[in-house]
């Protein structure tokens, strides 16, 4: 399937979180689909083999404001902006609240929510010139649900969901669509780096007990096929993407719509038994 702009000929995306992952994935798809392709990560050399397929990469810590900036021109100065905008980057801390320090919790929202909103604020008004884009934000079904000691991570991704939903309604009369992935359990380095950082953070003290069953638990839960694999989610961005008119979220992955149409259909108390039973 092609993508056929009007003043290159081809349509532009850019896909934050690049390096590994999801955001790997959805570049290379992306890619086959006939885009311009720019990736940006924190690793520029993490992404040569994107690079040999035509993916044009670029630095960026998502976090910091020079290098939104930095990224956002070069856009702006090669493409004239872009079509796509697909905000992948992101991660998961996890820990006990009140072992999990303010300056930590505050990086988890600047990575998962401030630096996507920051870098959709700059790539708006070229969006707004052409009367048309498409903005997909990569949440989680963590963003509808919870599980045990993931207060900040989950803060995040319900917070990247809301705003979602009011900058699509924002966004809707100039044209541009804005559309939410919820991953499940995607076969990703996610596991192995919230398992780790848990059992660093609170691997002894008053939560150690719930610490050491959540980090083995994840493990377990990941690795050797475990989890879908992220061309999966590739797909579903692809097709939200090529569709006149996208569903508002998508649900994709190993857990996700179980996960959501518990917590839905039989509310809290029943959720929470169903995460609890988990650790034992």
């Amino acid at each position: 399937m092609s993508a056929k702009g009007t003043k290159t000929g081809m349509k532009t995306a850019l896909v934050t979180g690049a390096s590994s992952g999801m955001g790997r994935a959805i570049a290379e798809r992306l890619l086959d689909d006939g885009y311009r392709v720019y990736v940006a990560a924190r690793g520029i050399d993490r992404m040569s083999d994107l690079a040999a397929l035509g993916a044009r990469p670029l630095q960026m810590d998502i976090s910091k404001e020079d290098d939104i900036r930095a990224v956002v021109d070069i856009i702006l100065a090669e493409a004239g902006g872009v079509d796509v905008l697909v905000n992948n980057a992101g991660f998961g801390l996890y820990g006990p609240v009140e072992d999990v320090g303010l300056n930590e919790a505050r990086y988890q929202f600047e990575v998962n929510l401030f630096g996507p909103a920051r870098l959709t604020q700059l790539l708006l008004p070229a969006m707004r010139a052409k009367g048309a884009g498409t903005i997909v934000n990569i949440s989680s079904m963590g963003g509808k649900i919870y599980t045990l000691l993931g207060a900040w991570y989950h803060a995040t991704k319900h917070a990247l969901e809301g705003w979602s939903d009011s900058l699509r309604l924002e966004l809707a009369s100039f044209g541009i669509r804005v559309v939410v992935i919820e991953p499940g359990l995607i076969e990703t380095g996610f596991g192995d780096v919230l398992a780790e950082g848990l059992v660093t953070r609170s691997g002894v003290g008053a939560y150690a007990t719930m610490t050491q069953a959540v980090a083995q638990s994840t493990r377990g839960a990941y690795g050797q096929g475990r989890g879908t694999d992220p061309a999966v989610i590739a797909e579903v961005v692809s097709k939200a993407v090529h569709t006149r008119r996208p569903k508002t979220r998508y649900v994709a992955g190993k857990y996700a719509k179980p996960m959501i149409a518990i917590r839905k259909w039989f509310g809290d108390r029943m959720f929470d038994r169903v995460i609890m039973s988990q650790m034992r």
